[in-house]
């Protein structure tokens, strides 16, 4: 069709799909029952993450502690439950918490102005250090029956809970970014924070809830997690730290800020949990899973990186032709 171009999400979108074919005719057992209800459990916490991530990048930062915070809010849910009290009081006094670590990064990122990296390292080691004085380096379980169901149940028998609940927030995430007056914000703050502060942009406002969301998205992934393991411990999803920073880009997100689409980041997630699973099943180890992510993310920089360079270029050619 004259005009028609293809966006990076339906790129992804098109790699996803002939990867699953091809692990479905190359692998054996892939598009088995157990592997592919295994897969639908595993997709939501981990693209939860990547979402959050996602958020936090388009406005040119990063958050190191996302997984410290889902892991403490995942602890704090854990002791309610030990201390007796029941489903409801035990999410919000998780929610609470994780809400409380996101305002403290956005806090100092926004009213401070110290960068991303250096404040989230920090609060990544502070939470870490919290977790481990209350847990002594063990992990927490007894959790309610009603409180596994999260991470282990189905709707209507068919469809993992935990992967409705993941469905909603990115819809919910896609809706806020594509269609609200802060969506729009996020965008321009992370595109030209400067020109968005002159255009009358609260920027300091925008980064804040920026933080609050992505710590309210790492508390949704741990009541996922922990519900799923019925265990909380320091290390709660810290496998996904990284993990999300690359589905993030592979998505299409720019590292530098200003553009990042939900879809893009979805695909991403099921592309490296189809990567992931498909390599467990032709015996590679986890090591070696690992190893395959990051290489894929230092590529994805390197094109990202080269291909900001080339549109410079060209742009100053054709300053120079006129």
């Amino acid at each position: 069709m004259k005009g028609f171009t293809f966006t990076k999400e339906m790129i992804l979108g098109l790699i996803a799909v002939l990867l699953f074919l091809a692990m479905s005719f190359f692998v054996p057992g892939f598009i088995s029952s157990s592997n592919l209800t295994n897969m639908m459990f595993q997709i939501p916490e981990f693209g939860l993450l990547a979402l959050a991530m996602m958020v936090v990048i388009v406005t040119g930062g990063i958050d190191l502690s996302i997984t410290y915070i889902a892991a403490l809010a995942g602890v704090i849910i854990a002791l309610m439950f030990t201390a007796g009290y029941g489903l409801v009081p035990a999410i919000l006094a998780g929610l609470a918490v994780g809400l409380l670590c996101g305002l403290l990064n956005g806090t100092i990122i926004s009213k401070i102005g110290v960068s991303p990296i250096l404040v989230t390292l920090g609060t990544m080691v502070l939470f870490e250090g919290v977790i481990l004085s209350i847990t002594k380096g063990s992990s927490i379980s007894g959790f309610s029956s009603g409180y596994s169901l999260i991470g282990n149940g189905y709707y209507m028998g068919i469809i993992p809970l935990s992967t409705l609940i993941f469905i909603i927030f990115a819809v919910i995430t896609a809706i806020l970014l594509n269609k609200s007056k802060w969506g729009r914000s996020v965008y321009m703050v992370g595109s030209n924070p400067i020109a968005s502060l002159f255009s009358g942009i609260n920027t300091s406002k925008v980064l804040l809830n920026v933080y609050l969301y992505s710590a309210l998205l790492a508390v949704v992934a741990s009541i996922i997690m922990t519900s799923r393991y019925n265990t909380a411990k320091v290390d709660l999803g810290s496998s996904y730290l990284l993990q999300s920073v690359a589905a993030a880009v592979l998505g299409g997100t720019e590292i530098q800020g200003g553009y990042g689409k939900v879809m893009g980041t979805v695909f991403a997630v099921i592309i490296f949990q189809m990567l992931s699973s498909g390599m467990n099943l032709m015996g590679f180890p986890r090591s070696t899973v690992t190893i395959m992510m990051g290489v894929i993310l230092i590529t994805v920089l390197v094109i990202n990186f080269l291909k900001v360079k080339w549109d410079e270029k060209k742009e100053k050619d054709l300053v120079a032709a006129q």
